[in-house]
């Protein structure tokens, strides 16, 4: 059997299998509201040992990108509750991420009265879609006071609360993609200089006391988090490579002391191996390595040492059942990428699946 296949347990995470549905915004949550079409998407893709929802915001104003879910809601919460049911359905486990934006967002996609906030006073360069304008430039973001960041934390926990009274196994944390713990990471954003500001540590705070408040109230066992060290995303200026090193060289032994669940590492060309090897020391917990592999290239990595689990993004987002296809060394589907962020069923649960074996026609 592929490794991809086989199944997992590393202390308290027992998976059907090693093969992780990345995380992926899809745009279909009318009003920020999950709903039955979500279900069904997630339903689908539930052959997968965890899933990793799309970025779901913990608070208002965390709603950077139109029709993203929320999870700061009664209703909200319930919404969930259906995508949590079908995925169980089919033993599978689902996480649900909290994504906050930061700086990262418009105000036409925020709730009335909602704004921008950051580490720091400083504009994100760049453009984001709105539903009400198409593209604009992100809007100013204000910096976070001191009892602003307290109570980012307290909505992120107040989310976590809500994510397993819906039903989910556990939560990732967003700390990748420009986003609001990357922003609090990086020095060029982070000018703060006060505890959330300055040093390594001051400046992962954020991350470590969001890692340890949920854990307090939800358990470590149900916490991950996502990092891509070294990458630009949400213009992210590079920053001293040897600082970025231990940056998360550190994140890793802080979070073992919290002892959560997983960290998630999105890989691009500009880590290091010698990052690499100092999460996986630092670290005892399971690692999920993400970012274009292939069930080729994932079985490898499972080998490799690094790697405890793969996720894969764009081939779960074409193939519903990826697991099925890998166990069988099936041709994927290719992702139809002007669907990817529109409304409605086309280019999210219409993709096509294999017949099953037993009704696989021969030719005479």
């Amino acid at each position: 059997m592929n490794k991809i296949l086989s199944p997992y347990h590393k202390k308290a995470l027992v998976l059907k299998n090693h093969l992780v549905m990345a995380p992926m915004t899809r745009s279909r949550a009318v009003d920020n509201l999950p709903n039955d079409l979500m279900a069904e998407y997630y339903g689908q893709r539930s052959g997968a040992g965890l899933i990793v929802t799309e970025g779901t915001a913990p608070t208002p104003e965390a709603l950077g990108y139109p029709r993203i879910p929320g999870i700061y809601s009664a209703a909200q919460t319930e919404g969930w509750k259906k995508v949590t049911a079908a995925v169980h359905a089919n033993k599978g486990k689902i996480f649900l991420q909290l994504m906050h934006t930061g700086r990262i967002g418009h105000v036409d996609n925020l709730p009335d009265g909602a704004q921008l906030v950051c580490a720091s006073a400083t504009k994100a360069a760049g453009q984001i879609f709105t539903d009400t304008a198409g593209q604009q430039e992100h809007s100013e973001p204000v910096a976070l006071s001191s009892e602003g960041v307290r109570e980012v934390i307290r909505g992120h926990v107040q989310a976590a609360k809500n994510a397993v009274a819906a039903g989910f196994d556990g939560i990732e944390l967003h700390g990748a993609n420009g986003y609001l713990i990357e922003q609090f990471l990086n020095p060029h954003v982070n000018t703060r200089s006060d505890a959330w500001g300055g040093s390594i540590e001051k400046r992962a705070e954020l991350a470590v006391a969001l890692a340890k408040e949920i854990a307090g109230a939800i358990g470590a066992a149900k916490v991950g988090i996502r990092f891509s060290p070294f990458s630009a995303l949400g213009d992210l200026a590079a920053y001293d490579a040897e600082e970025t090193h231990q940056t998360y060289a550190y994140l890793a032994g802080r979070l073992e002391e919290i002892g959560i669940a997983y960290l998630h590492i999105g890989a691009n060309p500009l880590i290091p191996p010698k990052t690499f090897e100092a999460i996986r020391a630092a670290f005892s917990g399971t690692i999920i390595l993400c970012n274009g592999l292939t069930p080729a290239t994932g079985a490898a990595a499972l080998e490799a040492g690094f790697a405890d689990l793969v996720a894969f993004g764009r081939s779960f987002l074409a193939n519903p059942d990826l697991d099925a296809r890998i166990a069988e060394g099936a041709e994927l589907n290719q992702p139809d990428y002007a669907t990817v962020y529109t409304p409605g069923a086309k280019g999210y649960t219409d993709y096509p699946v294999l017949a099953p074996v037993s009704d696989h026609s021969t030719i005479n």
